[in-house]
């Protein structure tokens, strides 16, 4: 699976992360700063992360910020996509499971590296449900996208 992964501030966490995704075998582009680099705005890099998974250039993303909440309201004005901010791994799993979750929002802040994996493992590991209640929550998420 291609991972867009977008951060508005470098932190060490950063190269962590980077290097899990591709361990658990899947194709990373990382959107924003690098070490000794300077911040860039959370709207705008978060918004180019989604406009990679529009284009079908990546198929999820994970975006960071200090406390994980702008980029993932930025990330959920973008018409088909799912973020869901997870401070740790049931939340992820419940991200997946009931949400549908094709965005993972993580706070520079709070997570550790060790949670950090934790969560990841619940990300990538956990199905979206299939079962008939869940696909009609689905569908009114899609209707909503397109009334508002």
């Amino acid at each position: 699976m291609k991972i867009v992964i977008s951060s508005d501030e470098y932190f060490p966490l950063i190269d962590v992360l980077l290097e899990e995704v591709q361990k658990r075998g899947h194709e990373v582009h990382y959107v924003g700063p690098r070490q000794g680099e300077k911040s860039i705005d959370w709207p705008d890099v978060t918004l180019k992360a989604m406009e990679e998974i529009k284009e079908g250039k990546a198929d999820e993303g994970i975006v960071l910020c200090w406390t994980g909440t702008g980029c993932s309201i930025v990330a959920n004005k973008v018409p088909g996509i799912r973020a869901a901010l997870c401070s740790d791994a049931e939340t992820a799993k419940g991200a997946r499971i009931w949400n549908h979750a094709n965005v993972l929002s993580l706070s520079l802040r709070l997570t550790s590296s060790a949670v950090l994996k934790e969560i990841l493992g619940a990300w990538f590991e956990t199905p979206y449900s299939s079962d008939e209640w869940n696909l009609q929550q689905m569908e009114k998420l899609k209707t909503l996208e397109t009334t508002f």
